[in-house]
């Protein structure tokens, strides 16, 4: 059995732009003694970083988007938490360390990697607005400069803090003409379901998605206070694990390969990449131990919970009617496949399994039901209750996947080209946390790990022999089509590796 975990915003004032306005329930958990999550975007900049206008960038475009990036999050005399606004002294906001020059360019990403573990583990002041920008003028081995927005969870999710970010950035080769997303709907859509028959259909699907919900809800409960998943390479199960030092790492892949793996496999993106993760684990998980790679291990997956098909502006997803601003999203409880022998004889076996989960996970009641069960322990047991429920859920997996969908062209942040953009998520306690953002042709992979105790270099290096082998096994599916059906994709196929092997001989220099 699989379990669900909601949460949303609720609070009718979640948006308007008052002075003392509540703070949503999601935003009390979110920075509470039990939880303070923060949410770091890493920009890498494909030119050397002027900073010479970063103050007026942050002033005139940064500060506009949203009245939380100037509020401060206050108690009343009943304990209610409130947003107030404040007066922001930006060069408290504003972090540019300085590190020697003329270092190598390893050196350099020795510096990176430090600094990235102890920005992870300051919190933010609550004395001022819960957020910060990181300006690292030195290059490293992947850009000439990083820019690292570090922004609290209180504020909102990754959609939220997403669509702000993308709000402050214009296209390379025109910034006249608005930036384009790919595509969110799925390929699995119900057809005839308006019919008679499918109207048939869908009561024993009703039916049965009723009984696996309240087994859902049931499995959310034990898994939040008593369940926990076992021991394993990827779970220490410490305690105070928000407060361990962690690790960043990060693994790109091809979008036009993983779309190949789409195309054969009639599954969507989202999938095929949880699958890959999933496969990836395991591969660590049996090298590091082999009995653990068959252990009971789970996954907390997120879902954005809003019924829209892409980013919005800032001005609609900040609307009243809309409430798109915000908290809103579900976790899914996902049971990692098993890795049933040495062989991997069929990887894709990860990528259905998790497509079979997720599918029915995605519409369960126990997402609506755990929301308001969240909820009424909020109104009975007060934010700090809910906090350590949510807390106990997340520390008693083995670890949570997100993913955000970036710009398919390039784009320039204060006449900065950006190279690449990914996310990681800090203050979850748990020892391995995996984010995926897509940007221009690539996916990043952005693996956070508990720091010596989990080996990212080769957890990153499992991770991809996973897409490798579930790349060539789809890849093999072709191969039994008919000979006029697959010789159109096969050429498609040569021509996306000839690209991927293109891209990837020059980057190397060779």
């Amino acid at each position: 059995m699989k379990s669900n975990l909601r949460i949303e915003t609720i609070g009718k004032k979640e948006n308007a732009e008052v002075d003392d306005e509540p703070v949503s329930p999601t935003g009390q958990y979110f920075n509470s003694k039990a939880l303070s999550l923060c949410i770091l975007a890493i920009l890498e900049s494909q030119v050397p970083i002027d900073d010479s206008c970063a103050m007026l960038q942050l002033q005139e475009v940064f500060l506009p988007i949203n009245s939380r990036f100037s509020s401060i999050m206050i108690s009343d005399n009943k304990g209610v938490k409130q947003w107030k606004k404040v007066e922001v002294n930006l060069q408290d906001h504003l972090k540019v360390p300085k590190i020697p020059e003329n270092l190598s360019i390893d050196s350099y990403d020795k510096h990176f990697d430090e600094y990235m573990t102890k920005i992870t583990m300051h919190p933010l002041p609550q004395n001022r607005p819960l957020w910060e920008v990181h300006i690292l003028k030195y290059p490293t081995s992947k850009a000439a400069g990083h820019l690292i927005f570090k922004l609290h969870h209180a504020l909102g999710d990754g959609y939220s803090l997403m669509g702000a970010l993308l709000s402050c950035v214009q296209r390379v080769e025109n910034p006249s003409i608005p930036l384009t997303f790919p595509s969110v709907r799925s390929s699995l859509e119900v057809k005839g379901k308006n019919t008679i028959m499918g109207v048939i259909r869908r009561v024993p699907r009703t039916l049965t998605a009723i009984l696996n919900g309240v087994c859902d809800f049931g499995w959310t409960f034990l898994k939040s206070t008593c369940i926990a998943d076992d021991k394993t390479p990827i779970r220490s199960g410490n305690e105070g694990m928000s407060l361990y030092p962690s690790k960043l790492s990060t693994l790109t892949l091809s979008l036009d390969q993983i779309k190949i793996i789409k195309a054969k496999l009639d599954t969507t993106v989202n999938d095929i990449l949880a699958g890959i993760i999933f496969m990836g684990i395991r591969l660590y998980m049996q090298e590091i131990d082999t009995e653990t790679s068959k252990s009971q291990s789970t996954a907390l997956v997120l879902l954005n919970t809003r019924n829209i098909r892409g980013y919005m502006s800032i001005e609609e997803m900040t609307k009243t009617h809309t409430k798109l601003w915000g908290n809103q999203f579900a976790f899914l409880h996902v049971a990692m496949p098993k890795l049933i022998n040495d062989n991997f004889s069929n990887p894709l076996d990860f990528i259905y399994e998790t497509q079979k989960q997720i599918t029915r996970l995605r519409n369960s009641p126990a997402i609506s039901l755990t929301a308001q069960c969240l909820e009424i322990a909020r109104k009975c047991k007060g934010s700090e209750a809910v906090a350590e429920l949510i807390y106990s859920t997340i520390n008693k997996s083995s670890f949570g996947i997100t993913n955000l969908i970036g710009p398919t062209e390039q784009v320039a942040l204060a006449n900065h080209p950006v190279k690449g953009i990914y996310f990681m998520v800090c203050g979850i306690p748990s020892s391995l946390a995996v984010t995926i953002m897509s940007y221009m042709r690539t996916i990043t992979i952005g693996i956070t790990v508990e720091k010596d105790y989990i080996d990212s270099q080769k957890l990153t290096s499992c991770v991809n022999k996973a897409f490798e082998l579930i790349y060539e096994a789809a890849i093999k599916m072709s191969r039994y089509y008919a000979f006029g059906g697959a010789t159109v994709t096969f050429g498609l196929e040569l021509i996306y590796l000839a690209k991927f092997a293109l891209s990837k001989f020059i980057v190397s220099g060779k």
